[in-house]
């Protein structure tokens, strides 16, 4: 729900053309695992180590990342869902994708992320979801992953 970049061209085009969509991260490195919440502790983690630009609450792309968080996070207690339910639901709901992968670490983080599979997001949280982070869009674009520069505007120029 944080990176939604790949709602504007990659998801309509796998789905034109029927091929699977497997997306990473559904949990965004944990920022919507709702440990991510305004006024709580920032959490401290492995991951936050070795990646500090994508953690580092100092930064304006990560200060928003928390304020949408805590916005979706507020949202998942209002529908009666936790953060991570709600996060999963959104991504396997989409039709063109396939699965999710998660990466659990231990079984209260697998456990915490199955009743995601019995979530069924009414169309009124999904229109809150949007009016939160608009598709098509991603919160940071740091978290976009690795961008193929055979495919920026500039070198497609003829």
């Amino acid at each position: 729900m944080l990176v939604r970049g790949v709602e504007a061209d990659v998801l309509p085009t796998c789905r034109r053309h029927g091929m699977g969509v497997i997306p990473w991260s559904p949990l965004a490195g944990g920022w919507l695992s709702g440990r991510y919440r305004k006024g709580a502790e920032q959490p401290s983690s492995t991951r936050a180590e070795r990646l500090p630009g994508r953690y580092d609450l100092s930064l304006p792309a990560n200060q928003r990342k928390l304020e949408v968080a805590d916005a979706l996070g507020r949202l998942a207690d209002e529908a009666g869902h936790t953060l991570i339910e709600l996060a999963l639901a959104f991504v396997i709901r989409h039709p063109a994708v396939t699965a999710a992968i998660v990466g659990p670490r231990t079984m209260e983080q697998l456990d915490s992320q199955l009743p995601a599979l019995e979530v069924t997001l009414s169309d009124d949280v999904l229109d809150r979801i949007d009016e939160i982070v608009a598709p098509g869009t991603n919160v940071n674009d740091e978290d976009a992953g690795w961008q193929n520069p055979a495919l920026k505007p500039e070198a497609r120029r003829r």
